[in-house]
């Protein structure tokens, strides 16, 4: 017996695999864009963060681990 849905999806799968040739002769582009899309879709529902959100969070660390040390230095001892 197979499991519930599972009729669907194979037939999505199906489908999909039906129109893959077309999609490739609308051109390779699109259809990079559209999986990109997908991706980046996917990656904002599971909440990943970019490339540049990390490295801007590293610039603002590095930045204000500047401003420590410099704070550090000024400071006379007591």
């Amino acid at each position: 017996m197979a499991a519930p849905g599972s009729g669907r999806v194979a037939d999505a799968l199906v489908e999909l695999l039906a129109e893959l040739p077309e999609r490739m002769r609308g051109g390779q582009a699109k259809l990079s864009e559209q999986a990109l899309a997908a991706l980046r879709g996917l990656a904002d529902q599971i909440d990943l963060v970019s490339r540049d959100e990390v490295d801007e969070l590293e610039l603002r660390v590095a930045q204000l681990e500047h401003r420590l040390r410099l704070l550090e230095r000024s400071d006379p001892p007591l």
